[in-house]
């Protein structure tokens, strides 16, 4: 993994030549056949031990782990993807990652009502089971993790950079707290920073990884589309959740509705596809079900009818609904500490159930 050139193609490919520690012991004659630079070449020759101790000391530290692509317990789902990752570096439960999983990805910037619902599957799907692995970035990743937390549920996050590190930095606290309660896992050694090409990289490891991908907000040019399409060559069931035709943050996911994800409004269309794998669902499993809504009087429903799936201002309520703005802010506090509303941008509230 130090050594400059060796991807995991090329890795992969070495590996069926002879074992990794045979390889420094070959001529230069057998490594030029085998199609290595010349730079790789020279390193394979004068090793750079002093990074290599740097990993070995990070490995002796407690809740720190390394699997080699050569390993009894690699999992098998990462194999079968075409280029699997030769190293798992990882801090935490490692023995999550032979266990059922989702992975919930989706807009580093999603609106509010996005964030209720990554936070919402997270936290069904975790009572029923599943792991949710996500990519530890803001937005909907971040709020599928908390969301698997918020249950006690268990969670991995595959991370851009060395475990060594946290990207964004304002998620240390977050890593802290999976750590405790999941894993951390990179195929970047320690001292990796975060570059734009790891990322890509990131996403094929948690797509390889889960039985299925759920898209909850995506632009068109987003990169969880290209986990989605990841998700779909490794043969991965792919979900989305539709949205408005107005939202931008909708158009990703109702692209891949139309090429054939699986469109999806509660947790049993997810169930429904990979049931087999979860266990049975516990009281709390519900979270996304319409009748557990707590009863409201005559003029907290009238209200409620008014406002949209989408963000609507108080005065669009005031116009629609003829209540004053008094009895309108007092019947939203209620809507929103029963869990029907959210507070989105601007002053405006959404509807989420």
């Amino acid at each position: 993994m130090r050594t400059p050139g060796i991807d995991s193609k090329t890795f992969l490919k070495c590996l069926d030549f002879c074992p990794p520690e045979q390889l420094f012991y070959q001529s230069r004659e057998t490594l030029i056949k085998l199609g290595l630079r010349t730079a790789t070449i020279d390193a394979i020759k004068n090793p750079d031990w002093k990074t290599v101790k740097q990993d070995l000391l990070w490995l002796e530290q407690q809740d720190n782990h390394l699997l080699l692509y050569t390993d009894q317990d690699y999992p098998s789902q990462l194999k079968e993807i075409p280029d699997p990752p030769p190293v798992l570096f990882a801090r935490g439960d490692i023995d999550l990652i032979h266990f059922p999983q989702i992975a919930i990805v989706g807009s580093r910037n999603p609106s509010a009502s996005g964030i209720q619902i990554a936070t919402d599957f997270a936290s069904s799907l975790a009572n029923t089971g599943f792991t949710i692995t996500s990519g530890l970035a803001l937005g909907i990743d971040a709020a599928s993790h908390r969301g698997a937390l918020a249950v006690q549920g268990k969670t991995i996050a595959v991370t851009g950079t060395g475990l060594d590190r946290v990207y964004p930095a304002t998620h240390k606290q977050l890593a802290t707290e999976i750590v405790a309660n999941g894993v951390l896992i990179s195929e970047f050694p320690p001292g990796t920073v975060a570059k734009a090409n790891h990322f890509p990289r990131r996403n094929r490891i948690i797509s390889g990884l889960c039985l299925g991908i759920l898209v909850v907000e995506a632009a068109r040019q987003s990169g969880s589309l290209i986990t989605a399409r990841m998700a779909l060559e490794q043969n991965r069931e792919v979900f989305a959740i539709p949205g408005s035709i107005y939202n931008p943050l909708a158009r990703g996911c109702n692209a891949l509705i139309k090429e054939g994800a699986k469109l999806v409004e509660t947790t049993q269309d997810i169930l429904e596809e990979i049931g087999q794998f979860f266990q049975q669902p516990t009281a709390k499993t519900n979270l996304l079900n319409a009748n557990s809504q707590t009863s409201l009087d005559e003029q907290q429903q009238n209200l409620l009818n008014y406002v949209l799936y989408s963000p609507t201002s108080i005065d669009q309520l005031v116009n629609e609904s003829g209540f004053s703005v008094e009895n309108i802010a007092s019947h939203l506090l209620i809507l929103e500490t029963q869990g029907y509303i959210i507070a989105a941008d601007g002053g405006t509230y959404t509807r989420i159930k």
